[in-house]
C-alpha cells in the first residue's frame, strides 16, 4: 500500500498540489486521471522522490519515505518499478540487456541468475525468443511489454506507469491493460497509473483518483464513475474530452 497524507507542493508561490490524501492498495490497478497541468505528474514525481513536497507524508507500507535517510530511501527505490511513456529502452542494448540492466546495476545476482530472471520476465509478458533483438527491431507494443518486463525484474512491490497506452492502437492498448492487471494481481504489486485513457479506466481500474487543479476532486471505484460524472462536472468534461481525443 502507498499512502499520501496532506501532501502539498508549490513552485514559485503557485500551488500545484493542495492537501493530497490518497491510498493506493496492493494487488490493484490505481488510476490517477486529470487534465494536463492538473498536478498528476508532480504528484508521481513526489512519490518516487524526484520532487520533494513542501509538507505531508508519503508512506510505503507504513514507511515514511520523506523521513528516511539516504540508505533507507535507496532500499525503497529498489522496490519500485517504472514504466515510462516512451518506454525509455536503451537503443544500443538488446532486449535481454535492457531487461537485465536493473539486475546488473542494483542486485548481487550472477550472470546465470540474471539471465534466468530475464527469461522469466520476458516469458511473463509473452515475449519469447527476442532476447537478441534491439528495440528498433520490434513493434511499439512489444517495446511496452519489454518495458514492463524490465520494470518487474527486481521483484518490485510498487509499479508506476506513465501513460502506458500512449502511441498504441486500441487492440494493443487492451493487451497492455490486461497484462498490467494480471501482473499486478499475480504479484500483489501496488500499481499506480497516470492516464488520459478513460476506456482503460472503465475496463480495468480498481480505484480511480481524479486530480483537478492540484486537488483530489473525486476518488472511488470505477463502478461508481458514471454517478460521479453527474456529481463532478469537471470529471464529466474530462471524460468526454478523453473519448473525443
Amino acid at each position: 500500500m502507498i499512502e499520501l497524507q496532506h501532501v502539498n507542493k508549490s513552485f514559485e508561490g503557485i500551488k500545484v498540489l493542495n492537501d493530497i490524501n490518497i491510498e493506493f492498495n496492493a494487488g490493484e490497478l490505481n488510476y490517477v486521471i486529470g487534465s494536463s497541468g492538473g498536478g498528476k505528474s508532480v504528484m508521481m514525481k513526489c512519490m518516487v522522490g524526484l520532487v520533494k513536497p513542501d509538507s505531508g507524508s508519503i508512506l510505503y507500507d507504513g514507511r515514511d519515505f520523506l523521513a528516511k535517510n539516504e540508505d533507507e530511501v535507496r532500499q525503497v527505490r529498489q522496490e519500485i518499478g517504472m514504466l515510462f511513456q516512451g518506454t525509455a529502452l536503451f537503443d544500443s542494448l538488446t532486449v535481454e540487456e535492457n531487461v537485465g540492466f536493473p539486475l546488473k546495476m542494483l542486485s548481487n545476482m550472477n550472470k546465470t541468475d540474471i539471465l534466468d530472471r530475464v527469461n522469466f520476465c520476458l516469458k511473463r509478458v509473452n515475449l519469447d525468443n527476442i532476447n537478441k533483438k534491439f528495440p528498433a527491431e520490434i513493434s511499439g507494443g512489444m517495446k511496452k511489454r519489454v518495458g514492463i518486463a524490465r520494470a518487474i525484474a527486481l521483484n518490485i512491490k510498487y509499479l508506476y506507469c506513465d501513460e502506458p497506452n500512449s502511441g498504441l492502437d486500441p487492440l494493443t492498448s487492451r493487451v497492455i491493460d490486461e497484462l498490467l492487471k494480471d501482473i499486478t494481481e499475480e504479484f500483489k504489486i501496488t500499481t499506480v497509473i497516470n492516464s488520459h485513457d478513460m476506456k482503460s479506466v472503465f475496463d480495468t481500474a480498481d480505484k480511480v483518483a481524479f486530480i483537478y487543479k492540484g486537488t483530489v476532486k473525486w476518488q472511488g471505484s470505477r463502478h461508481n464513475i458514471k454517478d460521479a460524472l453527474v456529481e463532478v462536472p469537471e470529471l464529466d468534461v474530462f471524460a468526454k474530452a478523453s473519448f473525443l481525443s
